[in-house]
């Protein structure tokens, strides 16, 4: 889905910058990011492992959309909103493979191995690590 697509159906729409949400966000992307880490390898624990690596990436994209004066509706606009308005084409990339890694797990109960999920989680920790750098060059 492309970024004029997103802003046309108003799945992302232009508002005022929020320096406070966003720090707020930031400041949740780190919790999440902690707590993955903080538990242990196992079976039982990937999934959530996973999905809270990938919130926290995710809850990085949204304070940069904030910051930026957007507030993005799905997750798909999220990588066209890398692409389009920051000009990342690579993380965006990076993180729309990521989002359907996330979606397979949490929506239709894909297995993922414990080298898989080291690979998926240390992309995760790349991107987020990537994100977190963009935004303080603002």
């Amino acid at each position: 889905m492309d970024w004029d697509h997103c802003i046309r159906t108003r799945e992302a729409k232009p508002i005022s910058p929020d320096q406070d949400m966003a720090a707020a966000l930031r400041k949740t992307s780190m919790h999440k990011a902690f707590s993955a880490a903080q538990l242990e390898m196992r079976e039982e624990t990937i999934a959530a492992k996973i999905s809270l690596s990938y919130d926290a990436v995710r809850e990085l994209l949204e304070a940069f959309a904030l910051l930026k004066g957007f507030k993005i509706y799905n997750h798909v606009c999220y990588a066209s909103f890398l692409s389009t308005v920051l000009n990342q084409e690579t993380l965006a990339e990076e993180f729309d493979i990521l989002r359907k890694v996330r979606n397979d797990i949490n929506y239709y109960g894909k297995a993922v191995s414990e080298t898989e999920a080291e690979t998926v989680l240390e992309r995760l920790e790349t991107l987020r690590q990537a994100l977190r750098k963009l935004m303080e060059k603002l």
